[in-house]
């Protein structure tokens, strides 16, 4: 069996390796028996336990019937209601923006320029990503109700929220987040790799000795989202050796609409949007 080290250097090698979508090991987030108060709190919140909630329990947030055409033939690649969200195109929101060359910007710009790029056939990739729901208006926060489990699983303190809005394919890089997670999905489907606390800070800091980077894992920084840390970091992720000591202790899902995902405090993950069409997602950071 190869080193750790061995195994790290095992995918910054392998430039062309075929990517595996279940490495060997990968275990499957457990779900949980159903979406009561009690069995979240006992079975995933209390025990730091990342969980699914059961399929389509969030199903009946607003955004998800409002935000997307969902008529028949659009689920599969799904578009934004351009029209009916243009009534708040004057709001300004976070955007990341990749060009085809893979040089990486953070810009704000009114969701308008977002709702017209969505339009355009463009081979820049742009992303609303980690936008706060503290600075949406009260008219559109109505369609994004915070869950029952956030308010009432711990102390009911919420330290923020976001929304994630994109084409296919998306990427978030691996990192930790300072506070439970709870995922939602809108529209589109995702993939999410976890691991536990102490095994992805062994990941992520073989990935920077490996390059000599100095990312910071609580942050969405541009160091993480281009060039050889975006490379590194993606691979040990997703495309890694079939012996690295990350893949037989790892988690993973695929969420859809309407489905939610638990992830505790210092667990490690990365999140890729799959498929084709719209990929929308919210999530609330919560005690």
């Amino acid at each position: 069996m190869l080193s750790r080290s061995a195994s790290l250097r095992c995918y910054v090698l392998r430039q062309n390796r075929t990517y595996t979508s279940k490495p060997s090991g990968l275990r499957a987030v457990p779900i949980l028996g159903d979406a009561s108060l009690t069995t979240f709190r006992d079975n995933a919140f209390v025990p730091d336990v990342p969980s699914l909630l059961p399929r389509g329990s969030f199903s009946s947030i607003p955004a998800i019937s409002k935000w997307f055409d969902t008529s028949s033939g659009r689920l599969s690649q799904p578009i934004l209601n351009t029209a009916y969200l243009k009534k708040w195109g004057s709001i300004v929101v976070p955007l990341e923006i990749t060009n085809e060359g893979g040089q990486f910007a953070q810009v704000y710009q009114p969701l308008q320029f977002f709702l017209d790029a969505t339009e355009l056939e463009t081979k820049a990739s742009i992303y609303l990503a980690q936008a706060s729901l503290s600075d949406l208006p009260s008219s559109l926060l109505q369609d994004l109700p915070t869950p029952e489990i956030v308010l009432k699983a711990g102390k009911g303190d919420v330290y923020d929220t976001s929304i994630w809005l994109g084409q296919a394919p998306t990427y978030t890089p691996l990192h930790r987040d300072p506070n439970p997670n709870l995922f939602v999905q809108l529209a589109g489907r995702k993939h999410i790799r976890l691991f536990k606390p102490e095994l992805g800070n062994a990941i992520f800091h073989h990935v920077q000795a490996s390059i000599g980077g100095a990312a910071n894992a609580t942050m969405r920084g541009a160091e993480m989202m281009e060039g050889a840390e975006r490379i590194a970091l993606e691979k040990a992720v997703w495309e890694p050796c079939s012996d690295a000591f990350w893949t037989a202790e790892g988690l993973q899902c695929e969420v859809g609409p309407g489905d939610g995902l638990f992830i505790p405090k210092g667990w490690w993950h990365s999140i890729k949007g799959i498929g084709q069409g719209m990929i929308g997602s919210v999530n609330w950071w919560f005690r």
